[in-house]
């Protein structure tokens, strides 16, 4: 597990936080190396589905063993069992679709790194009130850019990543970059199940490159 402080600062530079998830774990496999390959330094493995947690232990050991710089995190991690369980594998940090109370207190008490998903400004507030710093927006394509941007001087201590629904454009990062989000958390619309199921990793390379050329153009 990379401490907190190191995982935060990843995820700032890179500015994006590609995630996905297959219950094949040889797919999974391949995903990860066309991710790294394209310039990708941290990113999240979802926990959906029974395979999750076998094949995310697989692929820590080939983080391991070929891509020790990268950091690897795990998602959709909605109760403090499952943290535990993850992070007692080695997950570098946990993003969750939800504000659950005592993952959000697990993670600050052991220097996790932790990003609690949000959708309204309660939440947002009683996720902070138990020690978070990094909100996850979701989903973003529900609550857009203008939702940030009316609620962000009310949270000056807190970085924001919208998730779910963003675009892999520059119109689209540009609005949520003004809008004060500090990175970006996506799935299908840059790694699709499509071309997954397809065996197109090389498609998933080439387009995640060119996002990341995109958001270093960006200001």
């Amino acid at each position: 597990m990379k401490d907190k402080t190191t995982v935060r600062n990843a995820l700032l530079r890179q500015r994006l936080l590609p995630l996905y998830h297959h219950s094949d774990v040889e797919v999974s496999k391949h995903v990860l190396r066309a991710l790294y390959q394209s310039g990708v330094r941290i990113l999240e493995y979802t926990n959906r589905g029974p395979a999750a947690f076998g094949n995310y232990q697989q692929l820590l050991k080939m983080r391991d063993q070929e891509m020790p710089d990268l950091i690897l995190g795990v998602g959709t991690i909605k109760t403090l069992q499952a943290a535990q369980h993850f992070i007692s594998a080695g997950a570098d940090f946990l993003v969750s679709p939800n504000a659950h109370q005592e993952v959000i207190t697990y993670a600050r008490v052991h220097n996790i790194f932790h990003i609690p998903g949000c959708m309204t400004p309660t939440e947002i507030a009683m996720a902070e009130e138990h020690g978070a710093d990094f909100i996850k927006l979701f989903p973003g394509n529900l609550l857009g850019p203008e939702f940030l941007s009316s609620i962000r001087e009310i949270f000056p201590a807190l970085h924001f990543m919208p998730t779910g629904g963003v675009e892999p454009t520059s119109e689209s990062a540009e609005a949520w970059f003004k809008a004060g989000a500090v990175a970006l958390g996506m799935g299908s619309r840059l790694v699709s199940k499509k071309l997954m199921d397809a065996g197109d990793f090389d498609s998933i390379q080439k387009a995640t490159a060119h996002f990341l050329t995109v958001l270093a153009a960006l200001k």
